[in-house]
């Protein structure tokens, strides 16, 4: 047995090199425990998310089988990982969303949204008596003042803005891909940002890619709405 094996029986106890290994497992879990793979990224004015659609059985309504969420009607996420904390963490984000609302009278801007999750991440991380939750969230919006966003928010509580991103089990062929482009993304159109988003995933899953197991949302201009395109 590895002498680090110790350390990884509370998320709370540190190895000796600073590693916390319950998060690592997590941060496994939420890459690869639903086995798809997402990207988003903003354009000129807009917006993107796209992800494979995987129904597990033929029995199921595809219909109800989905890893994009509205948050607000304004504001839409990708959450990939574990799908019982996937919804959870969804339906937490909308509690917050409304209850911003109902506090301050206008809705809730997508970053600050995103750092009210990330918080909340982040303290499951502190207590043996809590489970971090298996999931990476991306979530986009376009803000009144700072235009299209996209934000990740990992199970750590470590939130960043991102020009274009990817998550799941091909996250880094995903980036390698949206690197190249990145300098051509902030002239998108809608259109384009479609098109290249859906490039992206297609490359990065060669043979595994079918146009009928994808699924496509967007956010267009400041009063768009979030919306699933079929």
């Amino acid at each position: 047995m590895s002498r680090d094996s110790n350390y990884d029986h509370h998320i709370s106890i540190f190895s000796p090199q600073g590693r916390l290994y319950q998060m690592e497992y997590a941060f496994k879990a939420a890459s690869s425990a639903s086995g798809l793979t997402g990207v988003s990224l903003r354009g000129q004015n807009s917006a993107v998310v796209v992800t494979q659609k995987k129904v597990p059985d033929r029995l199921m309504d595809a219909k109800s089988v989905s890893h994009l969420f509205a948050i607000t009607p304004k504001i839409g996420c990708l959450v990939t990982g574990r799908i019982a904390d996937c919804k959870a963490q969804v339906q937490r984000a909308r509690y917050e969303a409304a209850d911003y609302q109902f506090k301050y009278g206008y809705s809730i801007p997508v970053h600050v949204l995103a750092k009210r999750i990330a918080d909340i991440a982040q303290v499951n991380t502190q207590s043996a008596s809590m489970r971090p939750l298996a999931t990476v969230c991306i979530l986009i919006g376009v803000d009144d003042e700072k235009g299209p966003q996209v934000l990740k928010v990992d199970c750590a509580g470590h939130y960043l803005p991102f020009f274009g991103t990817a998550s799941g089990a091909k996250e880094q062929e995903a980036t390698n891909f949206l690197e190249k482009k990145v300098d051509e993304m902030k002239t998108y159109d809608s259109d384009q940002t479609v098109r290249t988003a859906i490039m992206c995933l297609g490359s990065v899953l060669g043979s595994d890619f079918r146009g009928s197991e994808i699924e496509v949302a967007m956010i267009e201009g400041k009063n768009g709405k979030f919306t699933t395109l079929t």
